[in-house]
C-alpha cells in the first residue's frame, strides 16, 4: 500500500521505517529541511536501538522516502498518518496547533480519490471529528480542490516503549482502530496485515495480534487510559515502598510477591524515584484536564502525578540523610535519560534532581551512556557532563543511579568507590545489587529496601 506519514519524531519515524519494512512504500513527511536532508543521508535524528539500520535498509530497497513536500506526500498515500507532537500546554491541555496545522494542510491537497487519515498523534477525546473538520476546511481554503473529496479518519494510538519501539510495532499486544468506516477499517487491517497475521512460533510463544476495533472517541480514550494506568501503577508502588521505609520491609519483594498474582501482573511494580519521559505526565495531565472540561474531578489521577512529584525528591532526602548539609558537597548522576536505551530527556527526573540539589548548593556531576558520548547539553545548566563512569566519580560525596542502564550493573564500582571522597550510592531504581555494592566498598541505599 502508499502510506505518508507526517512528522518524523519519535512515533512518526518508528511507524513510518516499520511500515516500509514490512513491504509498504512510505514517505515520511517533515517540514524540517534540515531533518529531511539529515535522513535522506541515512541518518537517524533521534536514538531507538535498530531504528538507523532499518531505515538505511529501506531506504536502500526504494520503499521509504524523506520529503518537506507535503503536497507530494498526500498525493501518494492512499493512508495518511498524522504523526505530530501534541505536547502538554501549561494547563495540562495537549497543544494541537501542529495536528491543526497538517489536517489543513492535508485538506489543502486532496485533489481526489479516496484517503484514509490516520490519528497517530495522541490527541484529546473527540479529536476525530475535529480534524475531519479541519481537513474539510483546508479543502475550502483551496479553491482549485474537488470539494467531494473522499476521506474517513481514524484513530490509531501507538504503544511504542522508548528503547524497544521496533519489537513493539513489530510485536504489539494490540493493534486499536477507531472509525465509524468500514471502508477505512478494511484498509487499516490490511495494511497492518503482515504483523496480525504473523506466524505463530513453532512454540506458540506467539499468538495472533488482536485487533480492536471501537468508535473514534473510545481508540483515543483507549490511548490515555492505558498510560495512565501504568502511571498510576507505578505511583502505587512508590507509595508501597515509602511505607516499606518506615515499617523496614523491602519493597522489591513486596512487589514480587503481588505482581505473582494474575489479577496484578508484575510488570511496571519497580519502585523507585517516578516517572517521566514524553508520553505519561503528559497524557496523564491531559486526561485529568479533559475530566475537568466535563466537570469530574478525576482524584485517583491527580493523586498519581501528587505522588510523583513528591517521589523525585526522594534521593534528595536519602542524601540529606547520608550527607546531612549538602551544601559544599558533590554528587553525581549516573544516568540522565529518563529510561535505558533512549537519548530521550524529556520532564526526566534527573532534571529534577539537578534542580533541587543546585538549589541546596551541592556540585552535580553526571555520566550517561548517550548523553555524554553525545555531547548533548541542553537543558543540563547547572551540571557537569563527564566522560566516564571513573571521571564521575572522582571526588563525590555521593553517588545516585537515575536511569537504569543495563551496562551499569557492570562498572567497575571497587575502583570508583576508592575515587570518592564518601562512596555512598542512592540506588533510585532498584537496580543494583546491594551485597555487590557493599563489597565493592559503598555505603548502599535503596528506595523502599
Amino acid at each position: 500500500m502508499r502510506v505518508c506519514v507526517i512528522g518524523t519524531g519519535y512515533v512518526g519515524l518508528v511507524t513510518g521505517v516499520c511500515l516500509a519494512h514490512i513491504g509498504h512504500h512510505v514517505i515520511c513527511v517533515d517540514n524540517n529541511e534540515e531533518k529531511v536532508k539529515l535522513m535522506k543521508s541515512g541518518q537517524s535524528p533521534i536514538y531507538e536501538p535498530g531504528l538507523s539500520e532499518l531505515m538505511q535498509a529501506c531506504s536502500n530497497a526504494g520503499s521509504l522516502e524523506f520529503t518537506s513536500d507535503l503536497a507530494r506526500g498526500v498525493a501518494h498515500g492512499e493512508i495518511l498518518f498524522i504523526a505530530v507532537g501534541t505536547p502538554a500546554l501549561p494547563n495540562g491541555e495537549s497543544d494541537t496547533r501542529y495536528v491543526e496545522a497538517v489536517a489543513r494542510g492535508i485538506g489543502n491537497h486532496l485533489n481526489g480519490g479516496y484517503k484514509v487519515i490516520v490519528n497517530k498523534s495522541t490527541v484529546p477525546i473527540g479529536s476525530g471529528d475535529w480534524v475531519r473538520m479541519i481537513v474539510l476546511d483546508g479543502v475550502a481554503d483551496h479553491t482549485t480542490s474537488d470539494t467531494s473529496v473522499e476521506f474517513d479518519v481514524v484513530s490509531n494510538p501507538e504503544f511504542l516503549r522508548e528503547g524497544s519501539a521496533i519489537y513493539d510495532t513489530f510485536n504489539p499486544d494490540r493493534i486499536v482502530l477507531g472509525s465509524n468506516s468500514d471502508r477505512a477499517i478494511a484498509m487499516m487491517k490490511e495494511l497492518y496485515a503482515p504483523i496480525v497475521e504473523r506466524q505463530p512460533a513453532e512454540d506458540n510463544s506467539l499468538p495472533p495480534v488482536p485487533v480492536v476495533v471501537t468508535d473514534l472517541s473510545s481508540a483515543e480514550m483507549v490511548k490515555y487510559a492505558s498510560n495512565s494506568f501504568l502511571a498510576t501503577k507505578i505511583s502505587f508502588i512508590n507509595e508501597i515502598a515509602n511505607i516499606c521505609d518506615r515499617v523496614g520491609a523491602d519493597v522489591t519483594q513486596v512487589a514480587k510477591g503481588i505482581g505473582l498474582d494474575t489479577r496484578i501482573g508484575g510488570k511496571f511494580l519497580q519502585a523507585g524515584i517516578g516517572w517521566g519521559g514524553s508520553c505519561f505526565p503528559k497524557d496523564v495531565s491531559a486526561l485529568i484536564h479533559t475530566a475537568d472540561d466535563y466537570g469530574f474531578d478525576a482524584q485517583l489521577l491527580k493523586a498519581a502525578v501528587s505522588v510523583n512529584e513528591r517521589q523525585r525528591l526522594i534521593a534528595v532526602e536519602k542524601l540529606q540523610q547520608e550527607l546531612k548539609i549538602l551544601k559544599g558537597k558533590t554528587v553525581g548522576l549516573l544516568g540522565l535519560t529518563f529510561k535505558p536505551d533512549t537519548d530521550d530527556m524529556r520532564d526526566a527526573p534527573a532534571l529534577i534532581l539537578i534542580e533541587n540539589l543546585n538549589r541546596l548548593g551541592a556540585k552535580v556531576k553526571a555520566y550517561d551512556p548517550i548523553i555524554s558520548s553525545s555531547g548533548m547539553s541542553h537543558g543540563l545548566s547547572g551540571v557537569q557532563v563527564e566522560g566516564d563512569p571513573d571521571r564521575l566519580a572522582d571526588g563525590c560525596d555521593a553517588l545516585v543511579l537515575v536511569t537504569d542502564w543495563e551496562q551499569f550493573q557492570t562498572l567497575d564500582y571497587g575502583k570508583m568507590a576508592k575515587l570518592m571522597h564518601n562512596a555512598v550510592l542512592i540506588d533510585g531504581r532498584n537496580f543494583l545489587d546491594p551485597k555487590v555494592l557493599e563489597g565493592a566498598g559503598f555505603r548502599y541505599v535503596g528506595i523502599g529496601r
